[in-house]
């Protein structure tokens, strides 16, 4: 399938679909982002799967006032599956936190039993996140019978990718490997803050003055330059979870896109979706 792939688009590749922008087969996978529609493609994947979906507005509205004249002040989209025990939330719109300079734009939960007010593990990503990647965590969440029980070994991550093609880092082989252009990685480490379990012994330092570790992995077109993407993973989430992700994120099947990233469209290749 790759050898169909062609470094520079057509502007008019054949039989586009009228009324909208041509849509290309894409690869790598790690820097075609988001298509600018990563919550249509998570939600009407968690919607297949019947998850259901809720609003959350929050605002100001003064008597009298229109609808229309409403501030919205805090706004998300949480998306509970049916045995209430994970969720996905939709936080962009949400004030978010950031991570790598980047706003979250996801988070999906998990926890134990449906009488915790808390989530044992919580996953982040930002926007411009392949949405594939995203939604075949997803799958693999809903399919799970036991969400925040681990089942595999935390090599089980690290082999995904080297599977496809991706290089173990010659000073860490067993916690880092990257793409053989070495713009993105996955890494197993300390996790930044804010990314926290619901255990409260992750909140303290270890006696070596480490904290939590936890998966994470992310795309830069040069080491030191702005982070394209960002995902992180808390201490808590199942290894076989992160192995999903990451098997999607390294796959070398080509994406569809409409809408190529600036900053790494000429890294791409291409190929009209016919």
């Amino acid at each position: 399938m790759e050898a169909l792939l062609y470094p520079n688009p057509s502007p008019n590749p054949s039989m586009p679909n009228r009324g909208a922008p041509p849509a290309y087969w894409v690869g790598p996978r790690h820097l075609a982002g988001d298509d600018g529609c990563l919550y249509d493609v998570v939600a009407d994947a968690l919607a297949g799967l019947g998850w259901t979906s809720l609003v959350l507005v929050r605002g100001r509205q003064v008597p009298n006032e229109a609808p229309s004249d409403r501030q919205v002040v805090r706004s998300t989209v949480l998306h509970i599956s049916p045995d209430a025990l994970r969720w996905a939330q939709w936080v962009l719109p949400d004030e978010p936190f950031h991570l790598g300079g980047l706003p979250v734009a996801w988070q999906v939960s998990a926890r134990a039993n449906v009488m915790s007010p808390l989530a044992e593990w919580s996953a982040y990503f930002t926007p411009d996140v392949p949405g594939e990647a995203v939604t075949d965590l997803l799958f693999a969440l809903d399919a799970c019978e036991r969400p925040t029980a681990a089942s595999i070994s935390p090599a089980a991550v690290l082999d995904a990718v080297i599977g496809h093609g991706w290089l173990r880092d010659a000073d860490q082989p067993h916690t880092v490997a990257m793409h053989p252009t070495f713009t993105s990685r996955l890494s197993f480490g300390e996790v930044p803050p804010l990314i926290q379990d619901a255990d409260p012994r992750v909140l303290t330092e270890g006696t070596d003055g480490c904290g939590p570790m936890g998966w994470q992995a992310w795309a830069e077109l040069a080491m030191g330059a702005p982070y394209l993407w960002a995902a992180s993973f808390s201490a808590g989430v199942p290894h076989d979870l992160v192995a999903a992700f990451a098997t999607s994120l390294s796959s070398s099947t080509p994406v569809l896109r409409r809408v190529l990233p600036e900053s790494t469209k000429d890294r791409l290749m291409c190929a009209p979706a016919g």
